[in-house]
């Protein structure tokens, strides 16, 4: 596993990293190696379950949801 286990961070060190893994996916994505995606892949898998875990009750909005998006309509199409 590259970096600290998820586990072993406070709230705080594990919104950083969480911030910094969303910020850098897009460029992996693009310009990194299948081994740089791959190693991403798993990271923010690792980040993210930690954060599910710790947050099971967090907001959810109602625009973040397959009704909400049913209501909005189609990508780009501004809802009457």
């Amino acid at each position: 596993m590259t970096g600290v286990d998820p586990g072993r961070l406070d709230d705080q060190q594990l919104m950083k990293e969480l911030e910094t893994i969303h910020r850098t996916r897009h460029d992996t994505l693009l310009h990194g190696s299948n081994d740089a995606l791959r190693t991403h892949n798993e990271r923010m898998a690792l980040l993210e379950g930690e954060y599910l875990r710790r947050h099971p009750r967090r907001p959810i909005l109602a625009g973040r949801t397959r009704d909400g998006a049913r209501e909005r309509g189609p990508a780009g199409t501004p809802s009457a």
